[in-house]
């Protein structure tokens, strides 16, 4: 199984979602699984069958963030020493060429993407097209609009 990448940040809210899902969620289920079936008719009970699906959800994002979990390979930006280049956890100040507009972004992994945050996914293309370079180097990043070029500012790893 490959490894997925999750900031020090991004694995805290997947365990406390589990926590959550766990130790509440399962439970009120059960229960609201329960009165249903108080309810007698199982065949055209509306709640029995929208508690059955909420319970599927349940288990399945359970297992989902289990899974995520034990393949983590757990990254502190604070920790990183990459030389001044970016790398996952960095934090980046970019000044897009066209417009000399600023923005700030951190690559995180896919579950802690969050563009309002200023946080985005390892995946995405652009921070695909900043990995391993340094302040004062060029991102192109394929944009709907045509090519955006970004010149990496600062790279940060906090």
């Amino acid at each position: 199984m490959a490894t997925i990448p999750l900031t020090k940040r991004g694995a805290e809210k997947l365990k406390a979602e589990l926590l959550q899902l766990k130790s509440k969620e399962r439970h009120a289920v059960i229960q609201a699984i329960a009165e249903a079936r108080a309810q007698g008719d199982l065949s055209e009970n509306a709640e029995y069958e929208a508690a059955k699906d909420k319970q599927g959800f349940i288990e399945g994002r359970i297992l989902e963030i289990e899974s995520k979990l034990a393949a983590a390979q757990i990254i502190d930006p604070a920790t990183l020493d990459a030389g001044g280049r970016v790398v996952f956890g960095a934090t980046v100040d970019l000044e897009e060429e066209a417009s000399g507009q600023a923005v700030t972004y951190q690559i995180v992994g896919d579950d802690e993407a969050d563009l309002k945050k200023g946080l985005i996914s390892i995946s995405s293309p652009i921070a695909r097209s900043m990995i391993g370079k340094e302040a004062g180097d060029v991102a192109e990043v394929q944009a709907p609009g045509g090519i955006k070029r970004y010149e990496i500012v600062e790279v940060r790893y906090v």
